[in-house]
């Protein structure tokens, strides 16, 4: 119901700026404003989601802004994962709203199927009882006993029908004028648009703009071809005269894809023939004015896809797929001597968390820090869990050692982050709600004295890719890029850090700082073993805050700033199961 809730009312948008460019072309030939009416019901039959869907084919690639993306690596300690929300989950109502409405349309649709029908026996009855004239040109002419005006019958092969005895009634110069009206009405091909017009009405049969407009094409179409008749020099009061006649002894065509002479505000067409009142050519500012407002309509909608084709093509490729969840899970209280924490990925996608708060488990799976949670009991931000997960269908894009491309990270990414979205949602009975809020943020740029990073060069030496915390203030990289890095930062900073460094690179570093009592714990954890297993040393109280530490050692800087920051609220949630 929303498409099509959509496309009426941008088409009845579209339609009501066809009709403000009419105001402008009123003084101009009346093809102009036909053209205009025509391509506003030409647009009920052409969605712009059709535009949007070109548009977003199209390959492309733009730089991020705003909050980066984190680069997913596969052998670290500590770990956030890139934002992608899982879709939600279906909504069943118990209506049957959506089939009577549909049952309602489809007896319109064949009512008026059924009137053009009947009406079209008529015409057709008229051009079996007809007998050839001559040939005029390509178009046959023919006389037929009924008792209906001259007009122009077919699309693809049009014949002229001109009722019998029409040449005793009108004098042989009001005859060639109604003859020179209904060429024009061929040349125009007034007959195959009128039948497009005529399926918009069927089709939206219940929209009163769609009738409205029908009007309007008849009228400007017989207006331009008046127009045409006495440009060509034929006299206007002859020409009006044989037009009256023909309503006086004639009955009007039934349909408008059967184009005759009588129809439209007859007493307007009288007043504006007798007058010889004849629009004026477009100029080339009018010209310019349609070209620029047709491609404004097309460029519009393919623009849509142009920028948002990545987003369209992820939530395709999303929804094609089925629901990825672990198979097997082990989710088990920490032992509470074990210090220090960690989260691995480990090839086949499984998934393995020691000494992790919930809270710090639903930041990982939704990709924001934990000052951005917020609600429920104490014990989410303060028990801590094991979690040992394997998933049910692996494949090649869960096997972290295979990841060489940005592209394919944020694959893995997406595809733990879903799993370990669906675990939390069945172990932990969890509901989250989304909000945005205008909070602080940080924007990581260059200092004065250009970066300090080292650039990452394959030395075959380690395999560790990604980042690593030996405990708090002790932080190493390897291979990291400025989205990577700006996510670490905001575990330590507490407020979200974007990229404004226009750094493109991949980078090694090792940054220590003594931490603020007052920030959040941080990337580091708890400040547990290191990865050789020996404990850190403690944090010189002496030492520079992280702030310097980052101006001082990495050549970068976090400037404040205001923008728009996610915020998650934890609904409900309850304590797993035992396994």
């Amino acid at each position: 119901m929303i498409p099509l809730f959509d496309h009426l009312w941008q088409s009845t948008l579209f339609a009501a700026a066809a009709g403000l460019l009419t105001l402008a072309f009123r003084k101009s030939r009346a093809r102009a404003r036909y053209c205009l009416w025509l391509t506003a019901s030409v647009k009920f039959l052409i969605p712009f989601s059709l535009f949007v869907a070109i548009g977003s084919r199209i390959e492309w690639r733009v730089a991020p802004v705003g909050p980066q993306q984190l680069q997913l690596s596969y052998a670290i300690e500590q770990v956030s994962v890139p934002a992608v929300h899982a879709p939600l989950p279906p909504i069943h109502h118990a209506s049957l709203l959506p089939e009577v409405l549909l049952a309602i349309w489809a007896l319109g649709f064949a009512a008026v199927l059924f009137r053009w029908f009947l009406r079209s026996r008529v015409l057709r009855s008229a051009r079996r009882s007809a007998s050839p004239l001559e040939m005029h040109g390509k178009m046959q002419i023919l006389s037929t006993p009924a008792l209906l005006e001259p007009g122009v019958f077919g699309i693809r092969r049009p014949v002229l029908l001109l009722p019998a005895g029409i040449t005793e009634r009108l004098t042989s110069a009001q005859l060639e004028a109604i003859f020179a009206h209904e060429l024009c009405h061929v040349r125009r091909r007034d007959n195959l648009a009128a039948a497009i017009h005529m399926l918009v009405e069927a089709i939206f049969w219940f929209h009163p703009l769609v009738w409205w407009l029908g009007a309007r094409l008849v009228a400007e179409r017989e207006r331009a071809c008046d127009e045409e008749v006495l440009q060509s020099g034929r006299d206007p009061q002859v020409y009006a005269e044989g037009i009256l006649t023909v309503c006086k002894h004639y009955l009007e065509s039934p349909l408008a894809c059967a184009a005759g002479v009588t129809g439209a505000d007859l007493k307007r067409r009288i007043e504006a023939i007798m007058m010889r009142r004849i629009g004026r050519e477009l100029t080339l500012a009018g010209k310019l004015l349609l070209a620029s407002a047709g491609a404004l309509a097309l460029a519009v909608p393919f623009a849509i896809g142009l920028l948002y084709a990545p987003a369209l093509r992820a939530q395709t490729s999303s929804a094609a797929e089925p629901p990825l969840k672990f198979e097997v899970a082990s989710i088990k209280p920490s032992d509470p001597a074990e210090r220090g924490s960690m989260i691995r990925f480990a090839p086949g996608g499984r998934f393995v968390a020691k000494n992790q708060t919930l809270k710090s488990l639903i930041g990982l799976a939704y990709d924001v820090r934990q000052f951005q949670i917020s609600g429920g009991p104490t014990w989410v931000a303060t028990a801590t869990y094991d979690v040992n997960a394997k998933p049910d269908a692996a494949s090649e894009a869960d096997d972290p050692h295979k990841i060489t491309t940005d592209e394919q990270r944020e694959k893995f990414a997406q595809r733990q982050r879903m799993r370990i979205q669906e675990l939390l949602a069945d172990r932990f009975r969890l509901k989250i709600g989304h909000t945005t809020k205008e909070l602080p943020i940080y924007a990581l740029k260059i200092a004065k004295n250009g970066p300090k990073l080292q650039e990452w060069k394959e030395d075959g030496g380690s395999p560790f890719q990604g980042a690593r915390s030996s405990g708090p203030g002790h932080l190493t990289g390897r291979k990291v890029s400025m989205k990577f890095l700006t996510q670490i930062l905001a575990q330590n900073v507490g407020r979200p850090v974007i990229d404004q460094t226009g750094l493109t690179g991949d980078y090694d570093f090792k940054l220590e700082w003594t931490p603020d009592q007052n920030q959040p714990g941080g990337f580091g954890g708890p400040g547990g073993p290191g990865p050789d297993g020996l404990r850190p040393p403690p944090a010189d109280p002496n030492g520079p805050s992280i702030f310097t530490a980052i101006e001082e050692q990495l050549g970068l800087k976090l400037d404040s700033q205001k923008g728009p920051v996610e915020m998650l609220t934890i609904d409900a949630v309850e304590k797993p199961s035992e396994n």
